[in-house]
């Protein structure tokens, strides 16, 4: 087999790619999301709310289940997929571009979500909690705010590399990650990924680097409680499992906090 022409641009850059790579989990996401709602929520649940909503693949499937549903993301060209996808289906465009860190709603919802790691994608200790606290903004007193991190665990080695594949009729795309390098004083972790896509036409790898924040148990806790709009009600691993909620530790690495708004003190 011939190399695969190679394409160095932003995974986010490929809405089409990106939705069928990231999409396996949907079912359990919003089994999750809904769970948690019934679960650990107070009073009725009829909006709901993604930031990094991404391409609005979990905003679609809530959509089709009758919640009144809004999202943002940076990048505009996943936001028009997103909206695309609604107008093709007759639904009001629920996303917008915007920063996760600084933004506003008109109305405040019921849930927001953020399930797999696009927090992350704030690079510094203010724009995490200013994204906090805009999420403080967006969801009423009570209402719950489902965030999903992959911790860096400090008493075990953390996982370096990640592959999985995922096919849609004749598109299919094989993905892989790896850590390019951790600084821990500075915080800031690399990760390279590629999509190795194949169709009848043509097969090409695209190649990206992610910059993420890193964060110990210990710093998670700590940002969570500096907000003052939050407190952490339960918290799960990715395997959403309702039944079986998990205490973060030192050897922990994906987690899902369920945090309630609370009144500000």
């Amino acid at each position: 087999m011939s190399e695969l022409e190679v394409i160095d641009e932003s995974i986010y850059d490929h809405p089409k790619y990106y939705d069928l790579v990231f999409g396996a989990d949907c079912a359990a996401e919003i089994k999750f999301i809904t769970g948690c709602a019934a679960k650990h929520g107070s009073g009725k649940t009829n909006r709901m709310f993604e930031p990094a909503c991404g391409t609005g693949r979990l905003l679609y499937a809530l959509a089709k289940k009758d919640y009144e549903i809004g999202g943002l993301d940076l990048n505009a060209k996943a936001v028009d997929f997103c909206n695309a996808r609604f107008r093709k289906h007759d639904r009001p465009e629920p996303a917008f571009v915007a920063d996760m860190a600084d933004f506003k709603v008109k109305r405040r919802y019921d849930i927001a979500f953020n399930t797999i790691n696009s927090f992350r994608h704030l690079g510094t200790e203010k724009a995490a909690r200013d994204h906090l606290n805009c999420m403080g903004e967006a969801v009423r007193v009570g209402g719950l705010y489902l965030l999903g991190v992959h911790l860096t665990p400090t008493d075990v080695p953390p996982s370096e590399t990640e592959s999985w594949s995922a096919r849609r009729g004749h598109l299919a795309i094989n993905t892989h990650m790896w850590t390019n390098s951790r600084d821990k004083k500075s915080r800031i972790e690399r990760f390279g990924i590629r999509f190795d896509v194949h169709s009848p036409s043509r097969s090409f790898r695209i190649v990206d680097e992610l910059v993420l924040r890193s964060y110990t148990p210990k710093q998670m806790d700590a940002l969570i409680a500096s907000s003052q709009c939050w407190e952490v009600v339960e918290t799960y691993d990715f395997a959403y499992d309702l039944d079986e909620p998990i205490e973060v530790d030192s050897t922990t690495e994906d987690v899902v906090y369920v945090m309630r708004r609370k009144k500000k003190t």
